[in-house]
Parts: structure tokens; C-alpha cells; sequence
């Protein structure tokens, strides 16, 4: 990808449209972020046609800063642009993601139950052997896609341990959450997003019904059995909220995975690092979410008018956080724009930040953590393939193919076996 779109002087930054799929697919924006970040850190993308416009922010520390104030950047109206430019989320309310102040932290209460590390601690067992599976599988085939034989085998299934999906409905799962949030190209996203977001809550649908009568030990079970306020939850709640579930515990974490494998390959000497035991496997992890950010945005609507580096933000303004921009921030990273994975401190925002900050970390962490101590101790060097094929989405950022080769490590090359 190149950036001269981007960081062309005498294009205007209103010229840019941050809500096309095409620009986060086809450019790299690395440029056009600086820029953003050093001229127009409040910037405005101007109106197009129907759609409105909307505000954006790309400073670290002022996307920090939204993401902590919920009173006046909410997330109640939507979270991702796409919604917030058509009106807002059907869901506002209902799902946990676009809802805040009290019932917001109440269910989110609830559903932490089910996300601690103590509750986990039979899911990241079974992960940990899932991705041994996985890479020595990979191993064998020698020549393979990481994200349909690797990213595509994990995060799913530990998703799905929770919500106890059945075994045979996975792969198809797998499927719909793949084409639901980004596509290989405009066109797949255009005629399949929408169908499979609509095959995904009926999946849940059905599933739902189930378990309210008969309940399991599982994060659906949960929903259904739990009060809020007193109050059970209804069928849309535990539907919509099961849909989120599964799309942020599963995308966001193999576009990640996929990401790393890529930084790798174009940064032999940080797996040279990783893979002889000089980095430990916690902090590379940290740098893989930071430079991967599989989550680009974040919507927010503000609630009254918000005076921000010379700029007035009204009140019902669109406003998106964009961590893509917020984790190559020079203030908060040195070197931000090179992949270095002994990097410490590393405050990035890929799980966000706040009242918000993603429920499933600690799980995503622990599937970035199962495959990156494989790769240094199954692995002995990596080579493309084939040409990397990237998401169309202007809200998910990631490779949806990548063909690769794995030479397995051999007991002369071998690094000192460590579960760091």
C-alpha cells in the first residue's frame, strides 16, 4: 500500500473520506494520520450528499480522554460510524456496547462474572492446546493461509466454549461473523454484510430459546438468568448482546493474530528477538495490539457542546475516536511507527478505554499469548507466500489472507523452551 493519497500537500484533509472502506483497505494512512494529528487534531469531515458529516479525533491523548468522559461523549445512540451516520443503532440501549450510566455498568457487572481470569482459567487451558494443535497442523501443510488455517481456528472457538455453541454450527459461524463487519472487496462487503449480521442474531435467536429453558454453565445461560435492576432480560437483549459477543470476541482478535504473523514477516529481526527469548511473550503481545489496532474507531455522539482545540462540538455531533491513528502517536510511543515488541510502557487503545474498555481482553491476550509461545518453539523461520489480502471495512483493519510457509524448528535451532 502507499501513502501518497494521503499525505499529498495539496489535496485537502475534507477531500479524505474516512467512512470509505476503499481508503483503509487499499492506502496506508500512516501519513494522513500525522498530518491529522499535527493540523487538525478536532478535524471535520464535511457532509457528503445525505450523509452527514462527522468529527474527528486522532490525538492519543485526546481519544483517551473521550473514551474516560461517557457523560459527554456516549456511546448510547451507537458506536461505529456507519450506524451513527445512518441514524443510529437499532440496538442503542440494549447491547452492551451502546449503552451507558447506570445499566450500562450494571450488566457489565454481570457479564464479568463470566470474563475473570479465575472463570477463564479452563478456557485459556483449552486454548493453549488448540494452538498447539493449530500450529502443528500448519507445520505439517507446510504452505498455508494464516488467517483461514491459524487466526481462523482460535479466537473463534474459545468464543464459542463461552457461549457454548455446538461443534457443528462453528465453522458456519465462523462464516457469517467473517463477511458480517469486512469483506475481501467492496462488492462482498456491500451485498454480504447485511445478510450476515441478520443470520447471526436469528442463529442467537434460536439459541437464546434454548437456554432459557434449559440453562447451562455459559455466558448465553448467564444473559438469559440474570437481572438487571431487578428486571430479567428480554429476548432482543440476550439476542443483540450474544451478537456482540461474538463479533468482538472473534474478528477482532484473528485480524490481530494475522496482523502479527505479517509485522513478522516484515520485521524479521523482532522475530529474531521474540523467537531467541530476549522479549518476553506478555509484552510482545502488548505490541501486536498496538500495531495491529484491528478496531479503527469508535463512534460517540456528544451530549452537550464541547469546546476542543479551538473547535465547538454541538451537541448531537458525530464523534470518532480513531485508535489507528491514537497508537502511532509520537507523544505516547517512541518510535510509533516501527513494530518493536520489547516495547515497555505501552499504554495503547486497541481495547479502548474506560467505562468501555473491552470485556474480553484478558481472553484476547491469552490467545495472542497460546500462539506467539508455539510459534517460538514450533517454528524455525517463516517466508510469504503469496500477497496479503486486506479487509475492506472502514471500521475493522486487518489482512483477510495470507499465504505463507513455516520451516519447523529443529532440535539444532531450537530456542531454549520457555513459557514466558
Amino acid at each position: 500500500m502507499t501513502d501518497d493519497f494521503a499525505t499529498d500537500p495539496a489535496r485537502p484533509l475534507t477531500e479524505i473520506d474516512l467512512a470509505d472502506p476503499a481508503l483503509h483497505a487499499e492506502r496506508d494512512l500512516s501519513g494522513l494520520w500525522r498530518r491529522l494529528r499535527a493540523d487538525e487534531p478536532v478535524h471535520r469531515q464535511p457532509a457528503r450528499g445525505a450523509r452527514p458529516g462527522f468529527w474527528v479525533l486522532t490525538r492519543h491523548a485526546d481519544v483517551a480522554a473521550a473514551y474516560r468522559d461517557s457523560e459527554r461523549f456516549r456511546s448510547d445512540r451507537g458506536n461505529v460510524l456507519d450506524t451513527l451516520l445512518g441514524g443510529g443503532d437499532s440496538a442503542a440501549g440494549l447491547m452492551l456496547p451502546v449503552m451507558d450510566g447506570a445499566r450500562h455498568a450494571s450488566l457489565r457487572g454481570q457479564l464479568m462474572k463470566a470474563f475473570s481470569p479465575r472463570v477463564l482459567a479452563s478456557v485459556v487451558d483449552s486454548i493453549r492446546r488448540a494452538s498447539r494443535q493449530v500450529v502443528e497442523d500448519a507445520l505439517d501443510k507446510g504452505r498455508f493461509d494464516v488467517a483461514r488455517d491459524v487466526a481462523g481456528q482460535l479466537p473463534l472457538r474459545a468464543i464459542c466454549d463461552l457461549l457454548d455453541v455446538p461443534a457443528t454450527d462453528r465453522q458456519r459461524l465462523l462464516d457469517m461473523t467473517s463477511s458480517a463487519l469486512g469483506a475481501q472487496s467492496e462488492a462482498e462487503l456491500r451485498d454480504g454484510s447485511w445478510v450476515s449480521k441478520g443470520e447471526i442474531l436469528l442463529y442467537f435467536s434460536r439459541l437464546a430459546a434454548e437456554r432459557r429453558e434449559d440453562p447451562r454453565d455459559d455466558v448465553i445461560s448467564l444473559l438469559t438468568q440474570c437481572r438487571v435492576d431487578g428486571v430479567p432480560l428480554t429476548d432482543e437483549e440476550v439476542i443483540l448482546n450474544c451478537y456482540s459477543l461474538i463479533l468482538g470476541g472473534d474478528e477482532t482478535t484473528r485480524l490481530a493474530l494475522v496482523g502479527m504473523v505479517a509485522a513478522f514477516l516484515d520485521h524479521p529481526a523482532q522475530w529474531h528477538a521474540y523467537r531467541e527469548g530476549r522479549v518476553a511473550t506478555e509484552t510482545a503481545v502488548e505490541e501486536v495490539l498496538r500495531w495491529t489496532t484491528p478496531t479503527l474507531h469508535a463512534g460517540r455522539t456528544a451530549a452537550v457542546d464541547i469546546e476542543l482545540h479551538g473547535h465547538t462540538i454541538r451537541a448531537g455531533d458525530v464523534v470518532t475516536l480513531w485508535n489507528a491513528s491514537a497508537n502511532r502517536d509520537g507523544t505516547a510511543f517512541h518510535e510509533p511507527d516501527h513494530f518493536l515488541v520489547a516495547r515497555t510502557p505501552n499504554q495503547h487503545l486497541a481495547f479502548a478505554h474506560g467505562a468501555h474498555f473491552c470485556l474480553g481482553a484478558f481472553l484476547a491476550r491469552a490467545e495472542i499469548g497460546a500462539v506467539l509461545r508455539d510459534l517460538r518453539e514450533l517454528v524455525g523461520s517463516m517466508e510469504a507466500a503469496g500477497p496479503a489480502r486486506r479487509i475492506y471495512s472502514n471500521f475493522l483493519t486487518g489482512i483477510g489472507s495470507l499465504p505463507v510457509t513455516w520451516e519447523p524448528a529443529t532440535p539444532l535451532n531450537r530456542p531454549f523452551s520457555r513459557r514466558s
